[in-house]
């Protein structure tokens, strides 16, 4: 994030409770196991975009169906892969260190370990020295070793959830929420909230399955609160549109960033850095209520565009929906001037092809107020699938109202996964404002007035060359909304959350309140 970051004025609620949204990657790979892009490589990219990171080394397989000549290419790279996470461990943590930055960037340690009968589990240290890689068969031997050797300063959460039981999705029967506050809900995998989302499950493992989704082990009773990561395999932690963390604590530092993940104050995001909180009474998000207390539901939401609806979801049924545009409570009223996104795009293109954007946006009649890198690395997953490029000079730079940015963009590979590079500019514009876009020396001068009633877009050559698009201007009630909801007081064993859609696809979850 260039500039202000979210102000107490647009999250009165979280604020109230002293809170903050931090965004990072909890669970990502590159070539210190298997996968792709080196290590500094993918750290740089984290501090670019992210305010936390873990970089995750693929670290063991206890039941892998090495019996089976019909996975041998996939066992092979596995071994290779733990392996040369053996080799390099101890010395990795000399490099997370120097990425370290206490206060503005937080690394944590991490690694993982597969399993058919258990499910996935990414490993995470709150503390950057040196550690053990500890390889154990189940959960519950998990928790034990990790007690006995670091106490509160490690924890584990299960990914890719949805996959079927027996193919590395999660096993609820041996689920242990000392082990676990946390899973991952949402990566490039997929959505595993319910067994129908609008992004399914696409990777080679197989589709969901309906037991192993996250409303089906809240209503077996397991209390847990909600990640969004990549699961990048090209070093490129916090790669736009795979999945994000958002974690609500005081400040960014390594404890009380660690406490907010204990205390469930996270959110599952799939991209655009966007706020939604909730609480009930003096219980925020991720806590627990006593029976029958409070009927009413406090709510804040700031869309990264603008917002489709926002849902209240209580034991698994949909129990209120939100829909800005028909019940418009932004946080200010409009006077002279107003608040907006501003987002720019940059890629398409003859398919294969990559274009170097060099260029400025200047706003005029207004204010550049805060500038989100939306960034994306290479899709690639496997290492049978060739290589990816480790080397990135993208560059953002923001000085008064010009933002600089130098970003290689890929061509959209198909007529379905995006490959675009953007960034998000949250503005102050009057009402003749003006933006002025310069790339290779060609210059787009677009009224605020025009981008208000739709987006803009243009070729830099004839068709099948790059393009962009400025999308259009959002009014403060699109991509804001704030009040009160009222609900009928829970009863014991009964749980709710909120989520958020915004119109350009991307989502946000805010953990579960929980009664008891």
């Amino acid at each position: 994030m260039l500039g202000e970051r979210l102000p107490e004025r647009l999250s009165p609620l979280a604020a109230g409770f002293g809170l903050r949204p931090y965004y990072g990657d909890l669970h990502n790979h590159c070539d210190i196991s298997y996968g792709h892009g080196g290590l500094e490589q993918a750290l740089k990219r984290a501090r670019a975009q992210l305010d936390f990171v873990s970089i995750t080394g693929h670290a063991y397989w206890p039941d892998m169906p090495v019996d089976d000549p019909r996975v041998a290419h996939i066992v092979d790279f596995h071994v290779k892969g733990f392996a040369k996470l053996d080799r390099l461990w101890d010395a990795h943590f000399d490099r997370l260190a120097a990425a370290d930055m206490p206060g503005a960037f937080t690394v944590f340690p991490g690694y993982e370990i597969h399993s058919c009968a258990h499910g996935d589990y990414t490993i995470v240290y709150r503390d950057i020295a040196r550690q053990k890689l500890i390889k154990v068969d189940t959960p519950r031997e998990l928790q034990a070793s990790l007690r006995a050797a670091y106490g509160d300063g490690a924890f584990a959460f299960p990914h890719h959830i949805g996959y079927r039981l027996g193919a590395r999705g999660v096993n609820w029967s041996t689920f242990i929420e000392d082990l676990s506050p946390v899973l991952e809900i949402v990566s490039m995998h997929g959505c595993s909230e319910t067994s129908v989302m609008d992004r399914p499950f696409l990777h080679s493992m197989g589709p969901s399955d309906g037991p192993q989704t996250v409303r089906h082990g809240l209503n077996l009773g397991h209390r847990f609160g909600f990640l969004g990561n990549t699961d990048h395999h090209s070093g490129y932690p916090g790669s736009h549109g795979h999945g994000r963390t958002a974690v609500y604590a005081p400040e960014n530092t390594r404890s009380t960033l660690w406490q907010a993940l204990h205390e469930r104050r996270t959110n599952a995001l799939t991209g655009d850095n966007s706020h939604l909180f909730f609480a009930i009474g003096d219980i925020a998000q991720g806590g627990i209520v006593a029976p029958g207390r409070h009927g009413m539901l406090d709510l804040e939401a700031v869309g990264g565009s603008f917002i489709d609806y926002i849902d209240i979801i209580r034991s698994g049924e949909l129990i209120h929906r939100i829909s800005p545009d028909l019940d418009a409570r932004p946080f200010a009223a409009a006077t002279g001037t107003i608040e907006t996104l501003l987002v720019l795009e940059l890629g398409w293109g003859a398919r294969g092809t990559f274009h170097d954007w060099q260029g400025t946006l200047d706003l005029a009649g207004g204010e550049i107020l805060a500038v989100e890198p939306r960034l994306r690395g290479a899709e690639v997953v496997s290492p049978l699938e060739g290589d990816a490029d480790e080397r990135d000079e993208s560059r953002l730079v923001l000085e008064g109202n010009r933002i600089g940015f130098s970003i290689r963009a890929g061509a959209n590979p198909n007529n379905t996964t995006a490959a675009m590079q953007g960034l998000a500019a949250r503005v102050r514009i009057r009402p003749d404002a003006s933006i002025t876009l310069t790339v290779d020396g060609q210059v787009f001068a677009i009224s605020a007035e025009r981008l208000q009633q739709g987006a803009f877009s243009a070729n830099l050559g004839p068709i099948d060359s790059p393009a962009f698009r400025l999308h259009p201007l959002p009014r403060p009630q699109q991509w804001q909304w704030h009040g009160r909801i009222p609900i009928e007081p829970l009863r014991q064993g009964e749980w709710l959350y909120a989520r958020m859609r915004q119109a350009n696809g991307q989502w946000n979850w805010a953990s579960p309140i929980f009664c008891a």
